[in-house]
């Protein structure tokens, strides 16, 4: 299953409450009691402080795969050679269950990738901010669209993953009627939504494609075929189309946080390089596009 901010968050509250008590059970508390004071020592919070343990779906890209082919292995790599430590993976399906079986369970310490403003995992200061997108061939009457209400659209055939806060804005702009939907939850050793809508579109079977910003970007970097995404901004009367991206960190572990955070801080141009290169369309606060030339200017 692909990550989706705002669905994902909802299945992995799940397993919030398990998640937080065998943390503490793990750190020698109760659940519900206060950190022993003083805990700001990576001896103790990581299991073992020389290796950057990362939480990742072995299936899942761009953003991660057993192959280290996403950019969230690259950014693990990067992160690992700043930090002076040896990466090492747990893998786990992004699926419920996910934090509860790595992060929470002592096995990994990181997950590169996670929404900010989680109650189910601490978050680091953010790493980047994209929004959801349109895709769509050029030329093809779509190249200055800007929303999903713009009334174009309203003849075409738009492929969008059932239950993402897309489909609440289509479904205002009465395009449900005529969108093919595909499933949210896959097995992906056998099946990937994703690479089904983009093949859709390449052959003409929709007229347009919703996707989460990360994954149109990739997808239309690596088609054959040129395709143009969209970031959609302007959607405002709904759920969140546009979020910041954090790492993932067990509630308890503040001097680990505060490690990511410096790093983070300390390398931004390199890590939007890295974004950038697997097509991710980056937003600064502005909600304008972070470009190469843009990103190179930054800390």
């Amino acid at each position: 299953m692909s990550r989706w901010p705002g669905i994902i968050m909802g299945l992995m509250l799940l397993g919030a409450a398990a998640a937080r008590s065998m943390t503490a059970a793990a750190q020698g508390e109760h659940p519900g009691q206060a950190p022993a004071a003083g805990r700001d020592d990576q001896s103790i919070e990581l299991v073992d402080p020389k290796v950057l343990r990362v939480c990742a779906d072995p299936r899942n890209l761009p953003f991660s795969n057993q192959n280290g082919e996403g950019f969230e292995n690259r950014l693990a790599e990067f992160l690992g050679t700043k930090l002076n430590k040896q990466v090492a993976y747990t893998w786990y399906p992004q699926a419920p269950g996910f934090v509860r079986n790595t992060l929470a369970a002592l096995k990994c310490d990181v997950i590169i990738g996670y929404p900010q403003g989680s109650d189910v995992v601490q978050t680091t200061n953010p790493y980047y901010r994209t929004s959801y997108a349109l895709v769509f061939k050029p030329g093809s009457g779509l190249d200055d669209i800007k929303t999903l209400a713009d009334p174009r659209l309203k003849e075409k055939r738009i492929g969008v993953v059932a239950g993402t806060p897309p489909s609440t804005y289509m479904a205002t702009s009465g395009l449900m009627g005529r969108a093919k939907p595909y499933p949210l939850v896959v097995d992906t050793r056998f099946d990937n939504s994703i690479e089904l809508m983009i093949k859709d579109l390449i052959a003409g079977d929709i007229d347009a494609g919703v996707l989460w910003g990360p994954l149109a970007g990739y997808y239309a970097k690596e088609s054959k075929e040129p395709l143009a995404v969209v970031p959609l901004i302007q959607e405002q009367s709904g759920p969140p189309m546009v979020y910041r991206i954090a790492m993932g960190v067990r509630p308890s572990d503040q001097q680990w946080k505060r490690q990511l955070n410096q790093a983070i801080q300390q390398n931004q141009a390199a890590i939007n390089h890295i974004l950038l290169g697997f097509g991710v369309p980056l937003l600064d606060e502005n909600n304008k596009p972070i470009t190469e030339e843009s990103a190179a200017k930054q800390p």
